[in-house]
């Protein structure tokens, strides 16, 4: 069990108490609207049973040709219907715990390690939100080129580094898998190597906000999401494939149920040779789904792992390419 001991506070002898310093990863993904969360998907996650059966209407078929209309009261027109499916997905049931010694927090100059736990909780959970949405694209992708002949993938990455060329480089191509939906492509999460490449071939602009200060940047007017967690997946040889995501606002759902007990404080008082140790439990309870999408299998424990998100048997489109506001994009 991992403990704040005496070792993790900063030698006061020495040096003054300095603020936390936080982790360097952003939470751009989280904030971009690529998620929509609902009344109806926290009740789900409310709901009793790990899993969730998540109805919606289909649209009407603009390929039924309407009836032609005629003077004969004898000729009757037969009405179609419309008709809802399901999208099956898994409740993810998530907890952490932190601990801290009294005596390093009775030694610990200015917030003590309980308090600094308390205060990065959300954070973290923030940052295991986003990265349970990005363990989702290359098992998204995967599917896809398993089982839909890639029709939401542009792939041009080649494995060895001598191959690779411009044309294996990121590029505007992978939005167009949309078809005649392509404006409903309104960010896109891409790795800092593939965002200097974007920088590189001149598209991409900053937007400030009323300050004047940074607000994001846009490519090709599309919001760009920077975020090193974007899967790098290593070639078969020397070379590396990065993994772009672009998504339509509402690409995701959302919603977060309550458990029992969301956050406990637990107390070993003969820890620590009699010392005692605190130690802050928190717990998640939540459904995070790409829309047209069904989960397929059983996890291997009670929720599905971000390792079994990435695998390609997990997914399942249960609609047509163009109602699912995501595209993938493999380069070099």
């Amino acid at each position: 069990m991992a403990t704040t001991q005496l070792s993790d506070i900063i030698n006061v002898t020495v040096f003054q108490d300095l603020p936390a310093v936080d982790s360097p990863e952003k939470l751009a993904v989280f904030q971009s609207g690529a998620v929509v969360n609902s009344e109806l998907l926290n009740q789900l996650a409310d709901g009793a049973g790990k899993s969730a059966e998540l109805p919606f209407w289909k649209d009407l078929d603009a390929n039924d040709e309407p009836n032609q209309s005629t003077d004969n009261p004898n000729s009757k027109a037969t009405p179609s219907k419309v008709s809802q499916e399901e999208q099956k997905t898994r409740k993810a049931f998530l907890n952490k715990g932190w601990s801290a010694t009294d005596l390093a927090n009775e030694l610990a100059l200015g917030a003590t390690g309980i308090d600094q736990i308390r205060a990065r909780d959300d954070t973290y959970w923030v940052r295991q939100w986003q990265r349970r949405l990005i363990a989702s694209a290359p098992g998204v992708a995967a599917g896809n080129i398993a089982s839909s002949s890639s029709d939401m993938v542009h792939d041009v990455a080649v494995d060895a580094v001598a191959d690779q060329s411009v044309a294996t480089r990121f590029s505007r191509q992978a939005a167009y898998t949309m078809g005649d939906r392509v404006d409903g492509i309104t960010a896109m999460a891409v790795h800092s190597f593939v965002a200097k490449q974007m920088a590189e071939q001149g598209d991409v602009e900053d937007v400030n906000d009323a300050d004047g200060k940074l607000s994001h940047r846009t490519y090709m007017g599309r919001t760009v999401i920077v975020d090193d967690s974007m899967p790098v997946i290593a070639g078969g040889t020397d070379g590396f494939k990065y993994l772009s995501m672009l998504f339509g606002g509402g690409a995701f759902g959302y919603g977060e149920g309550t458990p029992s007990v969301p956050v406990e404080l637990e107390r070993d008082a003969s820890s620590a040779d009699g010392g005692g140790l605190e130690t802050l439990w928190t717990r998640k309870t939540w459904i995070l789904h790409p829309f047209g999408y069904q989960h397929e299998g059983t996890p291997s424990k009670g929720s599905f792992t971000l390792a079994e998100l990435r695998t390609a048997a997990l997914w399942s489109r249960i609609v047509e390419r163009k109602n699912v506001p995501l595209a993938f994009m493999f380069t070099n």
